[in-house]
Parts: structure tokens; C-alpha cells; sequence
């Protein structure tokens, strides 16, 4: 908790940059030294000198390194700031931190969905998949069908969604962009959120709706049904059928009302994007004791966005269960190094400019903070991007660090709740599962505030702990749960953000 009228915060004493917490001028006074610089809010000011080639410290961690000397005072940033490429000794399981479990008599309960599975559903939506883009227009003209009034005499369903993406045919029949599409359409079709599924497909692409059928031993019943356009007979003829078994769905979705569940049937989604230099010291914290909340009462969350954990990610094998979940961690960093540079490009492409203009200088500084969401607890497991979670607690999911592409394997992975925090203010959301939007800092609060939920510049502006401001949350993500909308779904946003991850050559 930061206190009194500061001018900048220092987060380790081992640390030898400050953040500022307003905008400073030059000659102005913090932690016993002169900024010799403007220096904006958010950024950073070195606490004494720091010659070329020295590394500089925030949270007690490697951020960079000087790439010129830098003087006390002075404006710490992408001028005078290497990156300098993760090497880390690993080390594995050598900081587990066991939860205070709950008692499951004692857990907080929502108003969930339970479905024959046994998993538990936030929203009753039903939606509409393609297998291949060339079935996305047949999906849209059949959701779009659905009008709210049309819907109006169905009051137990949230709406019909269509599910339409970019691939699905010039790809390899095999291999990991394969296996990502399938996983993501599999999550999707057997997803709590979705109480009612239609699969439309062309019929001669390269996704084959019988490859995924026959793969993971899927059989249509009244609720999961297939067509192809060409089976059809066209477009018209699809769209005509579509509705049909859409309104032969709707009277059965509709009969399926919520009963109180325990809240160890939350699965969480941590996600971050348009981060900026709180993202780290307020927003990602305190969603991190929220997610610890959730693993303590037996629930789930996943953190994904591998490129944004990069440099963090030794704090992660620390906290893995077993060394084995810590090398699975790092495979898929290792994946990464060798995906990008075939691919010519560089993991230091990240931060954004939007990052970089909110005070994040290198990749490493902002995944410290990003990897804050993940709260204490260990690592319980490491899974395949879209790879439906199997085990509880804390997971990590490998995904890009683009919001709609990891959002979409998380909810493939089983969440049923979205949590996204924001510095520079992502207008973000996504079905079938409600995103909740933190915000990492008042003012962008303030002016945004149509599309956030929490403000969690309050660690700031108002001298709230990191737990108050996660219990906060927490109780938000319950009420979410329990049907409450968030400030996402009242804007409407949700229908456009369904992107699966392509991975190798399209041709």
C-alpha cells in the first residue's frame, strides 16, 4: 500500500528505479534525489547512477540493461534500456506455497447451470461453430435470425452466438496448427456455457467435422447437431435448416435454470492487455489474490500468453508441483524462441507502443507484472493451447499474447468466467463466458468507465491493499457467475472476438 503525497514508489529496496506516480519536472525531489528529466507518470527514474552494461532492477528483478550510463535522476526508458535475451538456471518445485483450502461446506456458492457432465455453466447460451470459414456466412445470417425479440419468450437463454473464424482449410491436415483448431472447436462444443451447439461446415475442407467427430468420439444428440453446405444443398437451404434446429433447441435450453454450485466450479481465465507500468503494481496483484481465492475454494485459473511471461517465467517452474509440470514450462518457452525466430521475428517485439507509452520498457518488465495474476499458489499444470484443463488449482495455458487469440484457447480450455486487466483501457469481451475489465489506474478508470468493472487504481488513489481490492474482485467474479452482466456485456461486445491461434503456413 502505497502512502502520503509521493512522488514515485520504489517496489524493492533492492531496486535501483523508482516509478513515478505523477508526472515530474525537472528539479523535483523523490526518495532523496533530483530527476534531472520531465519523466510522465508511470515511468521510471533512476536512484543513482547506472553505468552502461549495468542491470537495472525493478521488483528485485532484471528488467534490462543500461545501454548507455545512466545518471541519478535521470529518465529510465527504451533510450538508454537494452533488452537482453532470458537465460535463467532453472530451478524446479523449489518454491511451493500450499493454499489454506476451504472447506467445502464452508466455500461461497453462485447461481450456476449444472449440466449432465457435471460441469457447471455462467451463462446458457447456444452457439453456432464452423469448421472452416467458408461456412461463417451461413452461421451469422442464423444467429442474426435471433432477435432479442424473438428470444424474448425464452428467458433462460442468454442468446445464440455464432462462432466464425478466418482458417479451417489451406492448412496441413496434421500438426500443431491441425490439433490447435480442432482442440479450440472440441473446448467450444463441449463448453458449460454453451447449453446447445450447431457445427456447419462446407463439406471439402481440410477440417473435416468427421475427422473431429471420429477424433474424439463425438455423437450428435438433441442438442449437438452438424450440417455442411454442400450436404445442404447451398447457402439458403443451410441457413433455412440452421434455424430449424436452432428453434427445436430453444424450448429445451430454455428449461434449464440456475441452481446454487460451489464455487469450485469456477474456471478463470487471468488475461491482461494494454498494460501499462501499474498493470504490475495494482491491477495484475490484486486479480492475483483473487485467483488465489479461487484455488483456496477449490476452483481453477489459467494464465496464458507465453511471450508475456518471458523472463518470468523461472518464478514459475519455482511454483510448479513437480519438476515435470516446470519443464513443461519451459518446452513451451523453448517452442517459442525457435517459433519466432524461423518465423524471423523477436520476443522484444512486445511491448506495444501503447505499452511503451504507458511505461513499460522491455519485454521482462512487463511480464513480472504480468505474471502477478497468477497469484501464490503452485502450479498444478501446463497445457497445450485449447487443451481442456483435466486438473484444478493454478494453471498456465501457452497461447500468443494476443487477447482475442488467448482468450478463445482459455475459454477452449473450460473457463466460464474472463478476467482482463487494463492500463491504457482494452474495450474487450467475448462469449460464451463474461469478461470482467480491471483497471490498473483511476484516472484511465475514470474516463472509461462504461467499460470497466473495477478500478483498481484505488491501490493508488486511496490507500487499498492488494486483498482489498482482490476480495473485490473475487466477489465480482461470483456475482458474474451468478448471472449479474458485466459492464462488456452491456456495451454487447463478445460476438467478433472468437480467433483461434493459426500456426504454421496457410496454403
Amino acid at each position: 500500500m502505497i502512502t502520503g503525497e509521493k512522488l514515485t514508489v520504489k517496489l524493492n529496496d533492492n531496486d535501483n528505479v523508482a516509478t513515478a506516480l505523477k508526472d515530474l519536472d525537472i528539479g523535483d525531489t523523490t526518495q532523496n534525489i533530483r530527476s534531472i528529466h520531465k519523466i510522465p507518470k508511470g515511468h521510471k527514474i533512476a536512484l543513482r547512477k547506472i553505468s552502461k552494461g549495468e542491470k537495472i532492477i525493478k521488483y528485485d528483478q532484471l528488467i534490462g540493461i543500461a545501454s548507455k550510463d545512466i545518471d541519478e535522476g535521470e529518465h529510465v526508458h527504451v533510450d538508454n534500456t537494452d533488452f537482453k535475451s532470458t537465460d535463467h538456471d532453472y530451478e524446479f518445485s523449489t518454491s511451493i506455497k500450499l493454499p489454506n483450502m476451504i472447506e467445502p461446506e464452508k466455500r461461497p456458492t453462485f447461481k450456476g447451470y449444472m449440466r449432465a457432465n457435471g460441469k457447471v455453466g455462467t451463462r446458457n447460451y447456444i452457439g453456432i461453430l464452423t469448421s472452416v470459414n467458408c461456412s461463417a456466412t451461413a452461421a451469422k445470417n442464423i444467429a442474426e435470425h435471433f432477435t432479442k425479440d424473438k428470444l424474448s419468450q425464452y428467458p433462460n437463454v442468454d442468446g445464440v452466438v455464432s462462432f466464425t473464424h478466418g482458417t479451417g482449410c489451406g492448412m496441413a491436415d496434421s500438426g500443431d496448427g491441425f490439433d490447435a483448431l480442432q482442440r479450440v472447436l472440441l473446448g467450444y462444443i463441449q463448453h458449460p456455457n454453451l447449453a446447445g451447439i450447431l457445427l456447419i461446415g462446407l463439406g471439402c475442407e481440410a477440417n473435416q467435422i468427421k475427422f473431429l467427430l471420429d477424433a474424439f468420439n463425438l455423437n450428435e444428440n438433441p442438442l449437438f447437431k452438424t450440417m455442411t453446405l454442400q450436404d445442404m444443398g447451398g447457402l439458403r437451404k443451410t441457413i433455412k435448416a440452421g434455424i430449424d434446429c436452432i428453434e427445436d433447441m430453444l424450448p429445451q435450453v430454455n428449461l434449464i435454470e440456475r441452481t446454487d454450485q460451489s464455487v469450485e466450479h469456477l474456471s478463470v481465465a487471468l488475461q491482461c492487455g494494454g498494460s501499462d507500468a501499474w498493470s504490475g503494481i495494482t491491477s495484475n496483484p490484486s486479480l492475483g489474490h483473487a485467483a488465489d481465492l479461487i484455488v483456496k475454494n477449490g476452483g481453477t485459473a489459467i494464465l496464458a500468453e507465453t511471450p508475456e511471461i518471458y523472463g518470468a517465467e523461472h518464478m514459475l517452474t519455482r511454483r510448479a508441483i513437480t519438476p515435470e509440470v516446470g519443464k513443461k514450462l519451459v518446452n513451451r518457452i523453448l517452442w517459442w524462441e525457435d517459433y519466432v525466430e524461423r518465423n524471423k521475428g523477436s520476443l522484444n517485439n512486445n511491448p506495444s507502443p501503447g505499452n511503451k507509452a504507458g511505461g513499460l520498457t522491455t519485454i521482462l518488465e512487463k511480464s513480472l507484472g504480468a505474471a502477478a495474476k497468477g497469484g501464490t499458489t503452485p502450479l498444478n499444470d501446463v497445457l497445450l493451447y485449447a487443451q481442456q484443463a483435466e486438473k484444478k488449482g493454478f494453471l498456465f495455458m501457452d497461447s500468443p499474447g494476443y487477447d482475442p487469440a488467448s482468450v478463445t484457447g482459455q475459454i477452449a480450455s473450460g473457463c466460464n468466467v474472463v478476467t482482463f486487466t487494463t492500463g491504457r483501457g482494452s474495450c474487450f469481451g467475448c462469449k460464451p463466458s463474461p469478461s470482467i475489465k480491471i483497471a490498473t489506474n483511476t484516472d484511465m478508470f475514470d474516463k472509461m468507465e462504461e467499460d470497466m468493472d473495477v478500478n483498481a487504481g484505488k491501490v493508488i488513489t486511496e490507500n487499498k491493499t492488494i486483498e482489498d481490492v482482490g476480495q473485490e474482485i473475487f466477489d465480482l467474479i461470483v456475482r458474474v457467475a451468478s448471472g449479474e452482466k458485466s459492464k462488456s456485456e452491456i456495451q454487447g461486445l463478445g460476438d467478433l472476438e472468437f480467433v483461434p491461434w493459426q500456426i504454421g503456413a496457410t496454403m
